[in-house]
């Protein structure tokens, strides 16, 4: 799996709380560095790529494991 710089869990927030918490969090790391986000909110699964590609970041990887969606966003 990626080594990611800092782990957001979204874990049971409803939209658009994982976006906006994502946001506040890939500010925290530094480009290049890898944010990986966890949500169970099927709506982040289309939110957060549409928010990734609008800042430019990277959508690495995502998987669903046991209801719960997993990110992994590399800074731009």
């Amino acid at each position: 799996m990626m080594e990611a710089a800092k782990v957001l869990d979204a874990k049971g927030m409803a939209c658009p709380m994982p976006v906006v918490k994502t946001k506040k969090a890939i500010e925290e790391i530094d480009s290049g560095e890898i944010l990986e986000v966890h949500a169970t909110d099927k709506g982040a699964k289309s939110d957060l790529s549409a928010w990734t590609q609008s800042g430019g970041h990277e959508l690495v990887e995502q998987t669903e494991e046991d209801d719960v969606l997993k990110f992994w966003i590399k800074k731009a």
